[in-house]
């Protein structure tokens, strides 16, 4: 046996030998452990002077702008209650370009006259200067401009999160630059909620509220993998690059559709546990847990929040579940698509629009004048995808998310819309001019005494589009699992803010020429009824005749991000986004930049990877296999005048197979290699990441082949990597 394969049966046995889970009882229940580690309303209320509570949730409730006189009190308060639970630095959260959170710890210990005294400044509080020059920024900023700034967003709590020795105090921050860019997701997500927060006001007020601020808000359904850490630490592949670069299919995986929703696993459902506690002290609302469809695959979703507040809390579960996994002896993995052949993972992301009424403007009224209100809204969305839909397929693009997008339950790359039967009547009534029907109440009886009847929904679910109406909010669930949801929201929300302000100076213009608001508001929704058409598909988003049909329609069907990624530049996508002041030119191009490099680094990363583990693991073991073939032929054929003839044809066939397999992969690395050094020779970043795209991607997946088909034939005692068969199904 190879020490790979040793190692291999080591983890296998150190997993069979695991005792099972201890029940232990809670020691609080939810209510006292939510927001704990918060420094939330309750806690601002008990600690800080009235005056400066008012000013400060002004500030979190209405948006108005901070008053900086307050920030020494609050940052007082706020050491004070932190150093109480144990905390000893503070650092300013946020969110660089990575996709991931950042943070540079700083203590509140200083020297007085030489004597040590703990203290926080208001200053502090407000603002850092962690270094620039090393986050992404697309070459808006050289190494030698290093100074960057973060600023505290008070919109969204502070928080501590435990370590093993004691607490952080979090200051979520956006990052800018010296010269006043965004250098961050946040930044742009916060002006695109200003955004459409003008915008709607401008249609409510058209309709009579006194409304005085519009937020969007998200609930992100988070989808995840979990694998046993032993595995894990075996598979060089996870590591590097978060997907099985090679991995044969088992016997067994999700075509019995056995695993979704089932009963959880005592271990799984420990970590969960653990991972919540740890969410309700930080104030997340984790409301849902269940079994995904695949093997060993998850879903967390949250109660919705403030966009801003709900991309925070996003990032929060993440790192939970990731660090909780890991103390669970668990890997947890989000990357789009792990395991080939099974589901991938997404996000999907539920965005909906609320006044500071309380009302939900996705949520038709009871009224004509509510009804045409949440009509304005719902085609200011459809428009906003329809102009804008190549743009909303760039904020979902990723190397991995290409894997995904449509396969296995992932909506395609074709951005539609799923408006259901009762919304698609209404809306081709206003297209025809006509009047809608009044909805009946849907009821399902099921004719059983015992049970109840069924209320039935206004609109059925489309599990394959990609952008869904689904009562009172649309689901976006093209998002990758592992991305941030702050660009998506970010383009979304300036996508139909444009479209709202197109469509409210029309309705005002009739309005002002005499037009009754009715008849005026119908006759714009009309017109755009009829140009977004294209975009509405009520059927299978996975067909072959889908696919055909969004062509006809002018959908674009772009499959990988290399391409996809030409939208941001589009001069049209760069007018609007410029026009909403979302961002300025320079951070287009930067961000634009980035997502480039980001592409091609993650594409040289897993060739590399592929290529190690192709010379050090899998070509050593199919050697060593043909090795033991070759001395069994020569064995058989010494007794040839003591066995039959042809006594050594299966062995002879198996090795013609792992010599034609070991020369595919010996092939195919090469053509690899010689990829690679063509890809290093282009300078031009755009040209670079269409060339990988073009080329390397389908290498790899071809270079897997023989690979996979190795693994089914060299005995396994000494096949290297852990299989599919053990990670999906072992823990």
């Amino acid at each position: 046996m190879s020490d790979s394969a040793t190692s291999r049966y080591q983890a296998l046995l150190e997993i069979a030998s695991r005792k099972s889970v201890a029940y232990e009882p809670r020691e609080k229940d939810n209510a006292k452990v939510f927001n704990e580690n918060t420094f939330n309303e309750e806690v601002m209320r008990e600690r800080l002077p009235k005056d400066v509570y008012k000013k400060l949730r002004n500030t979190i409730k209405t948006g108005e702008k901070l008053d900086l006189s307050i920030a020494n009190t609050v940052a007082h308060a706020m050491k004070e209650w932190a150093i109480e639970k144990g905390v000893s630095h503070f650092t300013h959260w946020f969110q660089p370009q990575t996709g991931l959170t950042a943070e540079k710890h700083d203590a509140f210990l200083e020297l007085d006259d030489d004597k040590v005294v703990e203290r926080f400044r208001g200053n502090q509080l407000v603002q850092g200067e962690p270094d620039a020059s090393s986050f992404p920024s697309g070459g808006s900023r050289t190494t030698f401009e290093a100074r960057g700034y973060t600023m505290w967003d008070p919109s969204s709590p502070a928080f501590i999160a435990e370590g093993p020795r004691g607490g952080i105090l979090c200051i979520p921050s956006v990052f800018i630059s010296y010269t006043g860019e965004a250098l961050d997701k946040k930044t742009p997500l916060l002006r695109s909620m200003e955004s459409i927060s003008n915008s709607a006001l401008k249609v409510l007020k058209l309709f009579g509220s006194d409304a005085t601020r519009v937020v969007t808000t998200i609930g992100t359904e988070q989808e995840y993998f979990l694998i046993d850490k032993s595995f894990y630490n075996l598979r060089p592949d996870l590591q590097l690059t978060g997907r099985t670069l090679v991995g044969a299919q088992p016997p067994k995986g999700q075509q019995l559709d056995d695993h979704y929703f089932g009963s959880i696993k005592e271990r799984v459902l420990a970590f969960m546990q653990d991972a919540e506690t740890q969410l309700y002290k930080l104030g997340v609302p984790a409301k849902t847990r269940h079994n995904e469809v695949a093997p060993h695959q998850y879903e967390l979703a949250p109660i919705f929040a403030e966009a801003n507040v709900g991309s925070d809390r996003n990032q929060m579960i993440m790192e939970v579940l990731k660090k909780v996994a890991n103390r669970h002896g668990l890997a947890m993995l989000l990357h789009e698509k792990p395991f080939a052949g099974i589901n991938g993972s997404g996000k999907h992301n539920n965005w909906s629009m609320a006044d500071s009424n309380g009302n939900n403007l996705l949520d038709p009224g009871d009224t004509p004048e509510q009804n045409l209100q949440f009509l304005v809204f719902l085609v200011s969305t459809l428009r906003a995808v329809y102009t804008h839909g190549d743009l909303l397929r760039m904020t979902i693009a990723s190397a991995g998310n290409d894997h995904r997008l449509g396969a296995n339950e992932a909506p395609p790359a074709i951005i539609s819309v799923f408006l259901g039967e009762r919304l698609s009547e209404i809306l081709d009534a206003i297209k025809e001019g006509k009047s809608a029907k009044a909805a009946d109440d849907y009821i399902i009886d099921l004719g059983l005494s015992k049970l109840p009847s069924v209320i039935r929904d206004n609109t059925d679910r489309n599990r394959t589009s990609p952008f869904a109406f689904t009562g009172q909010k649309f689901e976006f669930r093209a998002i990758g699992s592992s991305a941030s949801v702050s660009l998506a929201n970010t383009v979304l929300s300036a996508a139909v803010a444009d479209s709202i302000d197109l469509i409210y100076d029309e309705i005002s213009k009739l309005v002002s020429d005499g037009s009754e608001l009715k008849d005026a508001v119908l006759k714009v929704l009309q017109k755009y009824v009829i140009e977004t058409e294209p975009i509405r598909f009520e059927g299978n988003n996975y067909s072959e005749e889908w696919a055909k049909e969004a062509e006809k329609r002018g959908l674009p069907n772009i499959k990988r991000t290399a391409y996809a990624l030409d939208a941001f530049v589009k001069k049209e996508n760069m007018e609007l986004l410029e026009r909403q002041k979302i961002y300025s030119k320079r951070e287009i191009e930067g961000r634009y930049n980035t997502k480039l490099e980001q592409y091609v680094t993650a594409l040289e990363i897993e060739s590399e990877t592929f290529l190690n583990i192709a010379y050090t693991m899998i070509l050593p073991a199919a050697l060593s296999y043909k090795a033991q073939l070759i001395d069994a032929v020569k064995g058989i054929k010494e007794l040839d005048t003591l066995l039959p003839k042809g006594s050594a044809k299966t062995e002879v066939e198996l090795l013609k197979t792992i010599i034609s397999d070991i020369d595919k992969i010996e092939t195919g690395c090469q053509d690899i290699k010689s990829a690679l050094e063509k890809a290093e020779e282009i300078e031009d970043l755009e040209k670079k990441a269409k060339f990988v795209a073009d080329n390397i991607v389908d290498l790899l997946n071809d270079v897997r082949v023989p690979i996979d088909a190795l693994e089914k034939v060299v005995p396994d005692n000494v096949w290297p990597l852990p299989k599919y068969s053990e990670m999906l199904f072992i823990m």
